[in-house]
């Protein structure tokens, strides 16, 4: 574990590093977006000196870096507020969707899997394979505005976009989660055909063990580990899908918040937002690895 903490060092540099060069690279000025074009060259310029943009760019980094080990992400430059206190405010949100869109893809992914091993080339097993294939063939931009016709136009069960109620949730969570689930499903599928042809499988039915326990007790659990991975790398890629759909169903997470640092050269606000989708996508990862010693003890025997 203190080997894998060690190695998250170089990764979060790097984030850093091409995060704050790929920012500054990026066309247009923060100044021009804040004064606008008919502002004097004296303005700009006092403005530009007052944010610290008239430095050197390995000036700016080495700022940026102490700052950060101060545990100090700066300031917005637009509202001025303190961009800790912006994360604070729009990450639960961020979190709350990631995490339901994940439980709505294990809780449609796991069983579609399973039930397509166990029932292999036959009606079942294709009808789950046609769903994930046509679900994973569905992008959340488009996905998005299908599930708010439906569901919020033609039907109105839920609202369209917003925060405002408990069913605001729903929809932005579908659409991240069907897609995830069609993941889950091939991925589940399989891995539990390949370990029901191991040997252990066939010992636990010579035993006489109940079909049930066969499958959920021995082969399911071994089966897992691939699963768990999946899980644990979609996570992250859930944090970064939501920069689609928060867009699109005017949820108020980071995703959003990303999306606008950016259109305004907000350079403090989308730095943090990027390290931070960068070190959960690296501690759920971590996270992973130390769940695979609980499935799989030959995991925890050989280390």
């Amino acid at each position: 574990m203190l080997k894998r903490l060690l190695g998250v060092v170089p990764v979060v540099f790097g984030v850093l590093l091409l995060t704050f060069l790929l920012v500054h690279l990026v066309p247009g000025d923060p100044v021009e977006v804040m004064l606008g074009e008919s502002a004097s060259s004296a303005d700009r310029s006092q403005l530009r000196a007052e944010l610290g943009l008239d430095r050197p760019i390995h000036v700016q980094f080495g700022a940026y870096l102490g700052r950060l080990a101060q545990g100090d992400f700066g300031h917005s430059i637009h509202t001025r507020a303190p961009v800790s206190q912006m994360l604070a405010e729009r990450l639960p949100a961020t979190m709350r969707l990631a995490l339901l869109a994940l439980a709505i893809a294990i809780a449609i992914g796991l069983p579609l899997g399973i039930i397509a091993a166990l029932r292999a080339n036959r009606w079942p097993d294709k009808l789950a394979t046609f769903s994930s294939l046509t679900l994973s063939a569905m992008p959340h931009f488009w996905l998005g505005p299908l599930l708010m016709m439906v569901f919020a136009l033609w039907l109105g069960w839920l609202p369209v976009s917003g925060m405002d109620s408990a069913g605001s949730i729903v929809l932005p969570a579908l659409t991240l989660g069907f897609g995830l689930s069609a993941i889950l499903t091939r991925m589940t599928r399989a891995s539990l055909l390949e370990v029901l042809n191991e040997d252990f499988v066939r010992t636990a039915r010579a035993k006489g063990l109940p079909e049930r326990q066969v499958i959920l007790g021995h082969a399911l659990r071994a089966g897992l580990l691939p699963v768990v991975t999946i899980v644990g790398l979609q996570l992250g890629s859930l944090l970064a899908g939501t920069v689609i759909t928060e867009t699109v169903f005017g949820w108020d997470g980071i995703g959003r918040l990303l999306v606008e640092s950016i259109e305004k050269r907000d350079y403090p606000v989308t730095q943090a937002c990027v390290l931070v989708i960068a070190l959960i996508y690296v501690l759920v990862n971590l996270f992973t690895d130390l769940l695979y010693t609980q499935l799989d003890p030959r995991v925890r025997y050989s280390r």
